[in-house]
């Protein structure tokens, strides 16, 4: 079984293309500027990408900590 968010390109969207298609979405939604069962499409969709651009915002936060443990410990054996 394949991924909904793979199916829909969400997977491979960087943090800024996953941002500007929520924007999208929700300038459409407030606009009015669709039918009720679209509507509701795309707000799957924006629960798609909002919970990618959580994964991807955890990722960075890792990396960042692991970075800078290893800038403390590089530190500490210099001492």
């Amino acid at each position: 079984m394949t991924d909904k968010n793979d199916e829909d390109g969400i997977a491979q969207l960087s943090f800024e293309e996953a941002i500007a298609g929520l924007t999208d979405i929700v300038d459409k939604v407030e606009h009015g500027q669709m039918p009720l069962q679209d509507s509701l499409d795309q707000y799957e969709r924006g629960m798609a990408l909002i919970k990618h651009c959580r994964t991807i915002l955890q990722e960075a936060e890792q990396r960042i900590e692991r970075i800078t443990q290893e800038e403390e410990e590089k530190e500490e054996k210099e001492d």
